[in-house]
């Protein structure tokens, strides 16, 4: 893989489950760490349109073309609003991974939907659809679900991406940048 690909991260800012939708902010990195744009789109909150969201942002955006990978920080934006990465890879041909910094406990995950949403099934279908893989890095491990993109490939793309601490730029990015747009400033742990 060329030397300074260029890395769309996405995170949802933050919300309440009385919001009906938040923004998810979208920054382009040419790795390791040069923004070179930003994106910005919402999803309803605990709603199923994060999948056609991404794919839409991703076809009308300048950055397409060049994009080797989309990072999203969980399988999730806006609550329970899951992204079908298989979906976004399909639509768009561009590579997509989840990251995590904690291990997500998926049966809990599966779990949650069923007493919540008539369409529970679907939503935790899409939670089980690509393994969940560990990533070691030189702070701790994350936790990735990938498609389009070999596992050796992600790892690289994860250590060249991480400049200090264990999240990836584009990610650690995305999140200053959604904190703010919602709360007017950046703060949490990114």
């Amino acid at each position: 893989m060329k030397e300074h690909v260029r890395v769309l991260g996405l995170d949802d800012g933050p919300f309440s489950f009385g919001d009906r939708t938040v923004a998810v902010v979208g920054v382009v990195v040419r790795i390791p760490a040069y923004v070179e744009g930003v994106l910005v789109t919402e999803v309803e909150v605990d709603g199923t349109d994060a999948t056609a969201r991404i794919v839409d942002a991703l076809r009308n955006s300048r950055f397409r073309e060049g994009l080797a990978l989309v990072m999203i920080d969980g399988i999730a934006l806006g609550g329970f609003n899951l992204v079908d990465i298989q979906a976004v890879y399909a639509q768009t041909g561009v590579p997509v991974m989840t990251v995590t910094r904690k291990e997500p406990d998926l049966e809990a995950m599966e779990e949650a939907p069923r007493a919540r949403f008539p369409d529970w099934r679907e939503r935790a279908a899409t939670i089980r659809r690509a393994p969940l893989e560990q990533v070691e890095t030189s702070h701790k491990p994350l936790y990735v679900l990938r498609e389009g993109i070999g596992a050796e490939d992600a790892r690289d793309l994860i250590r060249r991406s991480t400049v200090r601490g264990a999240l990836p730029e584009p990610l650690r990015i995305a999140h200053l940048m959604a904190t703010a747009l919602i709360t007017g400033e950046s703060k949490g742990a990114a």
